[in-house]
């Protein structure tokens, strides 16, 4: 009896339920495969979001500085004569901020904003009131409140042998209410005072006050783009007039009157080309794509004048290096190193960041008609 309760209670053992140690030590070792692995596949998507995160933000940061950019290079020279066209751009090809990346410079004029043209009835330079011809005022929506404080372009009669313009800030406007005795007070001082630089050398006074009878007063506005490379421009001061500075380079601006607004960031080089009528016989043609003329140009406002296209190539960087990139980035591609532009010299090794490169090319709208009417694209 005994033996048969023995034998019964071994049965009952070897029936029971449970995992022996080997089952155990396999079934976790498949776990730890599974979790493993799982964990492989997040970090690894994890990067890539990371990555291409950056990338839609660089492409983003290049695409709206290139819409700025374009944008008021077609609206350059609005408002001006045309005796005064050659003084609507001025540019600095590969300027020195003391590092291997050299970016251009580009400055326009206009009234790009606001139209504005008030023909002069008297004015005796540099005094502090204008006298515009009368109903001048009606011939525009503008409240006498609007005009408080804005910036004009105070230019000569084009029959005049002057070619200066002062740069003036309105303090107030008055006027009679037929119409007449219209006049724009001015605030003291010109360009110099606020930062404002117009192109060519424009700005300045006429040694003859009779030389701005039947000239011209437009809104002006001064637009400058330029890239800082390092985040330390020598001669600009960190949170003064909005630069930012610090040492936060690669960032895309535009002076606006003499007051910095950062556009972009991530912007690794920035380069224009210049296309016109060039070469004699002069005959409005357009002879080639080429750099700013530092030597010449700058001054001339001849050579200016003659500009009917310009050429936009921005290069935007990420800001990391790429984690999903592995091993050594090929030389003979330029994804992932800096590649030439225009005049400008590629980087001799890849560095893994990753490059965005975006070109366009905008007529000047205000200097092009001639080319369109002779059928030359």
């Amino acid at each position: 009896m005994r033996a048969m309760i023995k034998a019964t209670r071994k049965r009952l053992k070897r029936s029971s339920p449970g995992f022996t140690l080997v089952e155990l030590l396999v079934g976790g070792s498949i776990m730890l495969v599974i979790v493993v692995a799982t964990l492989s596949l997040y970090m690894r998507s994890n990067k890539v979001a990371v990555d291409q995160n950056q990338y839609a933000e660089l492409q983003h940061d290049v695409r709206s500085g290139m819409y700025f950019i374009s944008r008021d290079i077609r609206m350059a020279g609005v408002g001006l004569p045309v005796e005064f066209f050659g003084y609507a751009f001025e540019g600095v090809d590969n300027e020195n901020q003391g590092v291997e990346v050299t970016p251009d410079r580009f400055r326009m004029l206009g009234n790009i904003e606001d139209p504005l043209n008030l023909p002069i009835d008297n004015y005796q330079g540099s005094s502090i009131n204008l006298a515009v011809d009368d109903y001048s005022f009606e011939q525009y929506p503008y409240l006498d409140e609007y005009y408080d404080n804005k910036f004009v372009l105070v230019l000569p009669n084009p029959n005049s042998l002057c070619r200066a313009g002062e740069v003036r800030q309105i303090s107030h406007v008055t006027h009679s209410s037929g119409g007449n005795t219209e006049k724009l007070n001015f605030s003291p001082g010109q360009a110099e005072d606020w930062g404002i630089n117009p192109p060519g050398g424009l700005s300045g006074t006429c040694s003859s006050s009779n030389d701005y009878d039947g000239g011209l007063v437009t809104f002006i506005d001064v637009k400058e783009y330029w890239l800082d490379v390092t985040g330390n421009y020598p001669g600009l001061t960190a949170g003064q007039d909005g630069y930012i500075g610090n040492g936060q380079g690669a960032i895309l601006y535009v002076t606006l009157n003499g007051v910095h607004y950062p556009l972009a960031q991530n912007v690794e080089n920035l380069q224009f080309e210049f296309n016109g009528d060039w070469n004699p016989p002069y005959d409005g043609g357009l002879d080639g794509f080429v750099p700013w003329d530092n030597a010449t140009w700058t001054l001339d406002p001849d050579m200016v004048s003659r500009i009917r296209q310009v050429r936009i190539l921005v290069l935007g960087m990420t800001p990391r290096p790429f984690v999903t990139f592995a091993g050594k980035a090929p030389e003979i591609l330029n994804v992932y190193k800096r590649p030439p532009l225009s005049n400008t010299a590629g980087a001799a090794q890849a560095d893994k960041h990753k490059r965005f490169l975006l070109e366009s090319t905008s007529n000047v709208r205000n200097l092009s008609l001639n080319m369109y009417n002779t059928g030359t694209r």
